[in-house]
């Protein structure tokens, strides 16, 4: 986090100095449990071989669209 007026964190109470810990600590603990649900997430089976079909809104298959 960068700070644009040019104060430190000794500029602030210690209680906000706290809070911003607690802050980043949690932040950095939802991002591991982000990262380790994205690593336990199954893959996709069964579909398209190449890119995804409904890209623009319409189901496309073999060069003809079919819109819904």
């Amino acid at each position: 986090m960068s700070d644009d007026t040019g104060s430190s964190l000794g500029d602030l109470p210690p209680a906000a100095q706290r809070a911003l810990a607690e802050a980043a600590q949690r932040r950095a603990d939802l991002d591991a449990r982000q990262a380790a649900l994205e690593a336990g997430r199954e893959t996709e089976k069964g579909g398209p071989k190449t890119i995804e079909p409904t890209r623009y809104g319409d189901w496309e298959r073999k060069g003809i669209a079919y819109d819904f």
